[in-house]
């Protein structure tokens, strides 16, 4: 996986699989974007997902919506499904892109899994959606009235299949967008960010809450702090600072920063760790060893590894062998 390229590549992903490899520039944006999410949880041992039914198209299909100004793909997600059914959820795997034209134009959908929280309970929205069911993936099938849409349910029946469906996300950012260092007299670890870099962390708050990340942990240089401040007092998560995180503290003692970032997969929570572009190659060095064996490369192989303000989303299984299932490369959208 090579780096984005900031005026080009703004989305990527990579599952474990090889199913699913997007890369996303305006050169192959499609004219319409939307986003949604296949809603899945078990009852009785078997895989169950949300299907609605929409009165305006007489059709059945899954929660999705238009892409609005000034939203990331995922923000879009999570907007149309509480719009629709009224569910505050967190993102998973990443599923499939269907295509097909509207009007003449094409249009690209973005799915993603999501497990039901726990405790909620689906409703329709009266204006777009007059019924909603849950049913078993065969029923899914037999429901679905474009046929377009049972890629992302095959895309889904297959991380069961591989039990890869239940994951949690980790979260590793690169800090946003500094002032640069040749216009920094000051010291080092007091370099802020630009303004452009203070718009990209206003906007990252918005982005980090598709995976609601309930630890932060970050370098105590200033431009990282700064960049995970808004999530941080928007969603109530105390940041951690991690002196091993900084580019100085990478450089004098390496094997800290390999057990800081390998802490994340010890717990069964979500996490967003936050580093600067030196320290990275020896993040991805740790984030090979919880690859599956075999795995297809989702990594980033180059340096940089992410540009400034780019965060990459790890889905990780749960339990005591924690492995990567997929990686995205996102960026928040800046209004």
């Amino acid at each position: 996986m090579a780096p984005l390229d900031s005026p080009s590549i703004y989305y990527s992903a990579r599952r474990f699989d090889a199913v699913n490899s997007i890369d996303r520039a305006p050169a192959n944006t499609a004219d319409i974007v939307a986003s949604g999410a296949l809603i899945w949880r078990m009852r009785d041992g078997a895989l169950e997902v949300l299907i609605i039914h929409r009165p305006r198209y007489d059709d059945w299909s899954w929660p999705k919506g238009k892409q609005d100004p000034g939203e990331s793909l995922a923000e879009t997600a999570i907007r149309e499904i509480r719009e629709e059914v009224g569910l505050q959820v967190v993102l998973g795997v990443p599923l499939a892109v269907t295509s097909y034209p509207v009007g003449g134009r094409p249009k690209d959908v973005f799915y993603w899994a999501a497990e039901l929280p726990d405790g909620a309970r689906a409703l329709a929205d009266e204006g777009e959606v007059d019924e909603l069911r849950w049913v078993t993936t065969d029923v899914a099938r037999a429901l679905l009235t474009n046929h377009d849409d049972l890629a992302p349910l095959e895309s889904l029946e297959a991380l069961a299949e591989a039990d890869a469906l239940r994951t949690r996300p980790i979260l590793i950012a690169r800090h946003a967008k500094a002032k640069p260092r040749s216009n920094w007299a000051a010291a080092e670890d007091d370099r802020p960010l630009a303004a452009t870099g203070k718009r990209q962390a206003l906007a990252s708050s918005r982005l980090f809450a598709a995976w609601a990340p309930s630890r932060i942990i970050s370098s105590p240089w200033l431009r990282c702090v700064q960049t995970v401040t808004p999530y941080s007092v928007d969603y109530g998560v105390s940041v951690k600072e991690k002196k091993s995180l900084s580019e100085a503290g990478a450089q004098r003692h390496p094997a800290r920063v390999a057990r800081t970032v390998a802490s994340l997969f010890d717990k069964d929570s979500s996490s967003l760790l936050c580093t600067h572009r030196p320290v990275l190659p020896r993040v991805m060095d740790v984030l090979r060893e919880y690859l599956f064996e075999g795995s297809a490369e989702v990594l980033p192989t180059e340096d940089p590894y992410l540009e400034p303000g780019d965060t990459l989303v790890l889905q990780v299984t749960e339990g005591d062998d924690p492995r990567i299932v997929s990686v995205e490369r996102v960026r928040a959208a800046l209004d």
